[in-house]
């Protein structure tokens, strides 16, 4: 028996720090705590800009002048509407399926219902593909959410921004302009993230010339995994199980004392306090402020600040789920609906790195030590055991 050993070929599980591409994207500062938009920190976008803008970022590679995002926003607007078919056939499905295996059967269906049923070879043509998913992304999103509450799906309104008509189709009713600002936000902040799973497995869908679609809910379907996307439901559910700030100090010293993970807290990449979730924490605060949800921000702080006394030597810091979770509830939406949320955000992300690397496509094909026998020979099934 020879196994292949890793003097002969590197091998890092998990593909952990192994360079796969190279991008002018996106980029994770992880030991700094730093997270940038094609050069641009995402603490300035989400101060100074919009989603839209963002996702203009995100595809050109440059910020958009008036003209530009007005006509921009405009096809946005024009692509929000859903072939009726789609909801149709997701609501007479015979199971009651999860909210993620929902969208990317939505997508499947976009892509089927599609009059072309295209596989757009020109990059151009895949680009207005993006953009469209874009836009439909968070109608379908919308939809799912209010059949999941038995209630009627709401027509977009192209008269609102793209984040305010998401929060309108979700609740049914015009946000408070914090609100509507606070969900523009959070589509900035979770737009893109690095070489992340669900980036990964659409960008090796694209590397085999599949269409933009298949690259999409093959995104969603490494979203709907608890080690990537859905740890900010988790999060708000154990906030809303501890009924006071005592309480939350007596659960986050057991856990300490237990070593149990707390939701909310470490990340992969970054090493300091991630940005995103700076950012949703002075978010969270207004927000909860406005809501009557301030008692979960006092419980929330209290945790956090417990475990960055314990942990914060080793890089255990709060995450971009940590206050992502308790924003949303703020904003009255369903915790089942926080992981579709992510994806209908990050398509702008997912679809912008797929164009680019196609731009200079080679089909990703990693190797595995292979690490069982050789040669084992053949025993006819009439003298097996």
């Amino acid at each position: 028996m020879r196994y292949i050993s890793n003097e002969e070929i590197q091998f890092t599980k998990g593909l952990e720090g192994v360079v796969s591409n190279s991008t002018q994207i996106g980029y994770v500062d992880g030991e700094a705590g730093k997270l940038y938009y094609r050069g641009y920190d995402v603490a300035d976008l989400a101060e100074h800009s919009t989603y839209e803008e963002t996702a203009y970022l995100l595809f050109y590679g440059k910020l958009p002048n008036q003209k530009e995002l007005a006509a921009f926003s405009k096809k946005l607007a024009s692509y929000r509407a859903l072939p009726s078919d789609v909801l149709d056939r997701l609501v007479d499905m015979p199971c009651p399926c999860h909210p993620m295996s929902m969208l990317r059967t939505g997508v499947s269906l976009l892509e089927c219902m599609d009059e072309s049923c295209p596989i757009a070879e020109d990059l151009e043509s895949k680009k207005e593909y993006g953009i469209r998913l874009i836009a439909q992304m968070a109608t379908l999103t919308a939809d799912i959410a209010r059949h999941r509450e038995n209630l009627p799906p709401i027509e977009p309104d192209p008269s609102l921004s793209h984040a305010a008509n998401f929060l309108y189709m979700l609740n049914g009713k015009r946000g408070e302009p914090l609100a509507e600002r606070v969900m523009d936000v959070a589509l900035i902040l979770h737009a893109d993230h690095g070489m992340n799973a669900s980036t990964f497995a659409s960008m090796v869908v694209a590397s085999t010339l599949s269409d933009l679609y298949s690259s999409v809910t093959a995104g969603i379907g490494s979203l709907k995994g608890p080690l990537h996307g859905g740890a900010n439901e988790r999060v708000i559910q154990m906030l809303k199980s501890l009924s006071s700030v005592e309480e939350a100090e007596t659960f986050v010293e057991r856990a300490i004392s237990k070593k149990e993970k707390i939701m909310g807290f470490g990340h992969r990449v970054y090493k300091a306090y991630d940005p995103r979730a700076k950012i949703f924490q002075g978010y969270a605060r207004e927000l909860t402020e406005l809501t009557g949800n301030d008692s979960l921000f006092a419980i929330a702080r209290t945790i956090e600040k417990r475990v960055i006394e314990a942990y914060a030597d080793k890089g255990i810091l709060p995450n971009v789920d940590f206050y992502s979770g308790l924003i949303y509830h703020s904003l009255g939406i369903d915790g089942s609906i926080f992981t579709p949320i992510f994806a209908a955000s990050r398509i702008a992300g997912w679809v912008a790195r797929v164009i680019e690397y196609l731009e200079d496509n080679r089909l990703f094909r990693p190797r595995a030590i292979y690490q069982g026998p050789l040669d084992v020979p053949y025993v006819p099934i009439e003298e097996r055991e």
